[in-house]
């Protein structure tokens, strides 16, 4: 009869495992070949470069509306208006989103980029029609962002009220 010794490791098992190592070790190897190298200063250069870009735009259009005679806070709400469309229209050309992928977080951060990931969605999802396109994909991304800033605003005003009783 031939039993199997219960000591003696399983030699399909011990090579099934050599094999799997061999294939991780091969898969970790493709990826690190295939994962684009980045530079981290130049990463944040070029956000601060696009993102003062932005900025200065904004500062600019804010001093224009100035000079043609209206008070701060006009002047603050056609810039804002302006840039965001500004942003809707280089998102509807396709150029924000090269930019986006040139400066990251530099064309994300200002209210640019928040113009931009609502326009997004509505864009590509515009095929589908008004209602379950446009409508349903428009606040995709931006939607959470409302949320969140809605509910950490609430929260922070409740903890300032309850700090100055």
């Amino acid at each position: 009869m031939n039993e199997k010794n219960s000591n003696e490791p399983n030699i399909g098992a011990v090579l099934n495992e050599k094999d799997k190592n061999k294939q991780k070790e091969m898969y970790n190897k493709y990826v690190e070949n295939m994962t684009p190298k980045s530079n981290g200063f130049m990463n944040c250069l070029k956000a601060f470069i696009v993102g003062g870009a932005i900025c200065l735009l904004g500062e600019i259009l804010n001093n224009v509306y100035a000079s043609f005679g209206n008070d701060k806070e006009i002047s603050a709400l056609y810039t804002t208006i302006t840039l965001v469309g500004i942003s809707v229209i280089l998102t509807g050309l396709n150029i924000y989103q090269k930019l986006g992928q040139f400066a990251g977080a530099g064309s994300v951060v200002p209210i640019t980029g928040f113009a931009n990931s609502v326009v997004s969605p509505a864009i590509e999802y515009q095929a589908e029609g008004d209602v379950f396109g446009v409508g349903c994909k428009i606040f995709t991304i931006s939607g959470p962002v409302i949320l969140y800033g809605i509910f950490s605003s609430f929260l922070l005003g409740v903890i300032y009220w309850i700090m100055n009783m």
